[in-house]
């Protein structure tokens, strides 16, 4: 088969002979490489940065990294993957590098007990399905969703960003963050239950 086979419905190389194109230099390659993932690397970084323009950039540099790296790079996992994880890095990268702006306390978000340790103010605590959020992101109201984790504070959105809306597992999460899994853990735990809370005037008596 020669390098520029194509498929006959688009006319675009398939993934071992772009790859392949990608490693020689191969222009057209990376032509199709930057247009069929872009759209797709936008959306994961505005959800993670927030900003259009700032998102933008990652992106670009995502790619860049990207083409000084190809050759590098064994095929061990899908090219849309790989572009994923460089570009959830490079968002997070320029997070940590941004002027940092005061955020809301989550203590106020996260369950209290009274001194018998019974739950205060569980007049609204109903009971929810374990992947009433997934289906809730999944349908019309994932908007609502996603304007909730918006409201949370940056270490907090980050990590359910990551977890449950890339699909990352705790372990590439962590390792994103720099953290350990098990704090990766409890961070995930405190955001979702602060999560809940935003959401609960909304979905307290909604089942998935």
């Amino acid at each position: 088969m020669e390098l520029r086979t194509a498929t006959k419905q688009t006319g675009k190389m398939e993934e071992t002979t772009l790859l392949a194109a990608l490693r020689i230099g191969d222009e057209r390659a990376y032509t199709q490489l930057v247009e069929d993932n872009t759209g797709r690397l936008l959306a994961v970084a505005r959800r993670i940065v927030r900003n259009p323009e700032d998102a933008s950039e990652a992106v670009q540099e995502a790619f860049l990294q990207a083409f000084r790296a190809i050759g590098r790079f064994e095929g061990e996992a899908k090219l849309s993957t790989w572009l994923h994880r460089i570009t959830v890095n490079a968002c997070l990268l320029r997070l940590r590098h941004a002027k940092r702006h005061p955020e809301a306390a989550l203590d106020d978000l996260l369950p209290h007990f009274d001194g018998t340790g019974h739950r205060v103010g569980v007049e609204h605590d109903r009971e929810w399905s374990d992947d009433a959020l997934d289906q809730m992101e999944k349908h019309e109201l994932g908007k609502l969703v996603r304007d909730a984790i918006d409201r949370l504070p940056e270490n907090f959105r980050i990590v359910v960003t990551l977890r449950d809306i890339e699909g990352m597992s705790t372990e590439e999460t962590a390792m994103a963050l720099g953290i350990r899994p098990e704090a990766a853990k409890m961070r995930l735990h405190r955001a979702r239950q602060a999560l809940r809370t935003l959401l609960e005037p909304q979905f307290g008596g909604r089942t998935a």
